[in-house]
């Protein structure tokens, strides 16, 4: 035979291989619709492709506007474009609550997770359901002000409107043997568009091989000169399951080299629910240099794998074994990146390496019944005696009987964040008081009632970081404001974005009362007036404040801002956004004062042109000045 036939032999395999991996792996980079539709018309051209835009927002974990309004918030997504394709800051669009780095910048900053997997880089979700059931072709996101947030596409096997899967997807589920499937789509690190110009984008997605009609997207803002806008999204799919057409897409030679999506974030938690159980390990005669290893070095080289990473080497042999399940690997857990596939048989397994944890981070985790208030509750009772933090945000299988556990079973929590954990009734707050020793406190969109609120701050003496944005169940800050002056004497940052009654008294007894203040969020509270003097005087009893947001106050002048040049010299951040009483003038003075301040929003200012944001940049180039705009 000739020693060409081998070769062409070896050739088509590779060939064939390459494909398969391109029809599991999405190209990295973008494409247009035009070209998207067309290849997989080419695959199918009697499927009929669907177009739709999202019906419903289900979920999301944070937002600009405010609850009880459509300006600014996830539920825009919802429907045809409101602006797209004008470019600019349009109320009627979606927007998350931060962007950049400046959030990390501040007093109320949380130190990271450890470990976390250089694949997941989220830091925000919205979750959107379709009329439909198709197997996506493309995924059109209309981004329509300083585009490139969406660091993540995910399709879910649940139907939103249905409680019958499809037979494909029951198939799917039963292999798995879970309640719900995500798939990724598309995933990208963060990178930084040049221009706030709107855009399509429209990023080439894998193929899945179920039906969907709930769509999810990650976005991380890190890289933005400012708030990320979308204005809807579209969904193309086909109801028949379509075949790989060769000419779909090219194959790229980097992909070869890299592993697959469901490796990199399925298959790892996958062998935690599955593997971490084995104890019949083959036991070598000798372990090679690892012998001469001090076990505590091993310890810290093992510190820096992920947990599917730990999950896999356990497999390996039993010295590694009894390494990766040693409690002091898991002193520090971030379950977030895996929110997809943590459910009561991964907590199951996991409790006994984490008997010695003190931080824990299950925020996204157990919705769609992944963690049952049972299966969260064993978890806790066995791990929680030593946890002094616990991140539990958008964790919507949370209810009053968990918050008993956690604060019976957590004596010495000190920092909670219950962020987004919007179906916790209110009265089950009540229990968060008898956690004395809290520090930190998030309770931003949550339910919680005045009476619950009044009782932690009776309590919890020792809160440094309270956020209550968007805690519409609170009827009257004023006296929460009061309680807050007589009782927490140490508190270092307080967020109160968008309350809605809060008045110059309740400012004042805050003032009074919290003097070590560094961060204060006033940000859309309509009912504080600059003609009480409230702001002045806020500034002259707080002179430590690094940020102060006091967005959307059309009554803050220039007797406030110079009060602040005046007093608050250690200023570092300053949002004014929407005044119409602040001049050129008392910015420079401020400016030449507050040798430290690096971000100053003047948005919407209308004293403040762009001929005078350029001068102040020229005058003052350390300052990061945000001036949006609307075409």
């Amino acid at each position: 035979m000739s020693p060409v036939f081998p070769m062409l032999t070896v050739l088509s395999m590779f060939y064939y291989m390459c494909l398969r991996r391109r029809a599991r792996t999405a190209t990295r980079g973008e494409m247009n619709s035009q070209r998207a539709i067309e290849s997989n018309t080419r695959a199918l051209p009697i499927n009929v492709e669907i177009v739709q835009y999202a019906k419903e927002v289900l979920d999301f974990s944070s937002h600009y506007g405010s609850e009880n309004s459509m300006s600014y918030t996830m539920w825009n997504l919802a429907g045809i474009p409101n602006v797209y394709p004008s470019s600019g800051d349009f109320t009627q669009t979606a927007v998350f609550r931060t962007y950049g780095t400046w959030w990390d910048r501040c007093p109320s900053a949380r130190l990271p997770f450890k470990r976390t997997p250089p694949t997941f880089c989220s830091q925000d979700y919205v979750e959107l359901a379709f009329e439909e059931p198709v197997y996506p072709t493309a995924v059109h996101i209309l981004e329509t002000y300083h585009p490139g947030a969406v660091v993540r596409i995910l399709a879910c096997s649940a139907n939103p409107y249905s409680q019958n899967p499809p037979a494909e997807v029951r198939r799917l589920l039963q292999a798995s043997r879970s309640t719900v499937r995500w798939e990724i789509l598309w995933s990208e690190a963060p990178t930084k568009v040049n221009g706030p110009q709107a855009r399509q984008f429209t990023p080439c997605i894998k193929q899945i091989n179920f039906p969907t009609n709930l769509i999810r997207l990650e976005v991380n803002s890190s890289l933005l000169d400012y708030y990320t806008e979308l204005d809807a999204v579209v969904l193309h799919g086909v109801k028949e399951r379509p075949v790989l057409s060769l000419k779909a897409s090219m194959i790229d030679m980097n992909d070869i080299d890299e592993d697959e999506d469901e490796e990199k974030y399925g298959c790892g938690m996958d062998i935690l629910n599955k593997q971490f159980s084995v104890v019949t390990l083959r036991e070598w005669p000798t372990n090679g240099y690892f012998d001469k290893l001090p076990y505590e070095l091993i310890q810290l080289i093992l510190s820096h794998l992920t947990v599917p990473d730990l999950c896999r080497l356990a497999q390996t042999c039993k010295l590694l074994y009894q390494h990766c399940c040693d409690p002091l690997q898991y002193i520090h857990l971030s379950l977030q990146p895996y929110w997809a596939r943590i459910n009561d048989t991964s907590l199951e397994y996991l409790q006994s390496r984490c008997t010695l944890i003190q931080w824990l981070n299950l925020s996204w985790t157990g919705n769609r019944g992944a963690i049952s208030v049972s299966g969260f509750s064993r978890f806790l009772k066995v791990c929680g005696s030593e946890l002094v933090r616990l991140e539990l945000s958008c964790g919507h299988f949370l209810n009053e009987t968990c918050l008993e556990v956690i604060t019976e079973m957590c004596p010495n929590l000190q920092e909670l964040n219950l962020s987004s954990c919007d179906k916790i009734p209110p009265q089950a707050f009540n229990h968060i008081a008898k956690v004395g020793s809290l520090k930190r406190l998030i309770l931003y969109r949550t339910k919680v009632e005045q009476t619950a609120l009044l009782s932690i701050l009776n309590f919890c003496s020792e809160l440094q970081h309270l956020s209550l944005g968007s805690c519409v169940m609170i009827e009257d800050y004023d006296l929460i404001a009061s309680m807050m002056g007589a009782k927490c004497k140490k508190l270092r940052s307080l967020d109160l974005w968008r309350c809605k009654n809060i008045t110059e008294n309740g400012i004042a007894e805050l003032a009074s009362g919290c003097q070590l203040l560094e961060e204060l969020d006033l940000g859309w509270c309509p009912t504080l007036q600059s003609s009480t003097g409230c702001f002045t005087n806020l500034a002259r009893k707080l002179p430590n404040l690094q940020k102060l947001f006091l967005t959307a106050n059309r009554s803050v002048c220039d007797t406030d801002i110079e009060e602040l040049a005046a007093s608050c010299t250690r200023l570092r951040q300053l949002d004014i956004l929407g005044t119409r009483m602040v001049s050129p003038a008392s910015l420079r003075k401020l400016l030449e004062s507050c040798k430290d301040l690096s971000l100053l929003d003047v948005s919407f200012c209308s004293q403040i042109d762009n001929r005078v944001v350029l001068e102040l940049n020229a005058n003052f180039p350390n300052v990061f000045i945000k001036k949006s705009f609307t075409q």
